[in-house]
């Protein structure tokens, strides 16, 4: 794993954005098309912002959602749908080739296996994650599922996951938090050819340690990420502070 460590989060956001495009550039160059994953919440704000300036010929490219609440609207604040439309598709030069949001107002196990056919048909050029404060990766909290070959599925989401999207203030209260989402799987992830992990803010500190100098194991879920061949590890000072 490369790791990156920028005095602000600007600084970072604009690193992860750059190596990713470089990456999604090149697949453009030996294919003709390119693929990528995009994850959401406040940890991507800096980097979704620098991908959606960039020129590129992003009519030649596929985007996945990585994850989303189970029975939240899409008006809601909160909705990873509204996010990804709001802070990034809708900002793009161009219209993507497509992009397979996620709908949590469906069957649950009926659009996991609608995206996952699709994803299956897939190669993935750039994943851009984030790492939470309880170490999950996507909605993967621990003990993560390392072995499914699902490659989206219902999950459920523990209080320490439930208590970061309350702090981070998308919810007016923590009752209000979904219990259940879709999320990609870890081994969908981990099939990425490059990932790009970023994480700022001191709240994420104890994580990222865990999750770069402790053993692999699904109670850090992103520990997994140590056994991939092209990732990089994109941090602020806060977030590296005890790494």
């Amino acid at each position: 794993m490369n790791t990156q460590i920028f005095s602000t989060k600007q600084e970072m956001g604009e690193a992860a954005a750059a190596h990713g495009l470089s990456k999604l550039q090149s697949a453009l160059e030996a294919k003709g098309y390119a693929s990528f994953i995009v994850a959401t919440g406040a940890s991507q704000f800096e980097t979704l912002a620098e991908l959606a300036k960039a020129d590129l010929t992003w009519d030649k490219m596929t985007g996945f959602h990585l994850d989303e609440y189970v029975g939240l609207p899409i008006s809601h604040d909160a909705s990873f749908r509204k996010y990804l439309w709001e802070r990034f598709v809708s900002k793009l030069p161009l219209p993507l080739a497509a992009f397979h949001f996620l709908d949590g107002e469906v069957d649950p196990d009926a659009e996991c296996r609608r995206v996952s056919a699709l994803i299956e048909e897939t190669v993935i050029d750039v994943a851009f994650v984030g790492i939470g404060e309880n170490g999950h990766l996507a909605f993967n909290d621990p003990p993560a599922d390392f072995e499914t070959e699902r490659p989206y599925m219902p999950v459920d989401l523990d209080d320490a996951c439930r208590q970061q999207q309350f702090g981070e203030g998308w919810f007016t209260d923590f009752e209000s938090v979904p219990k259940r989402a879709i999320s990609m799987s870890v081994r969908q992830i981990m099939k990425s050819s490059t990932i790009v992990c970023t994480v700022p803010d001191e709240r994420k500190a104890e994580a990222v340690k865990n999750a770069t100098q402790g053993p692999v194991t699904p109670e850090v879920p992103a520990s997994i990420l140590q056994e991939h061949p092209d990732c990089h590890l994109f941090l602020d000072a806060a977030a590296a502070s005890l790494a």
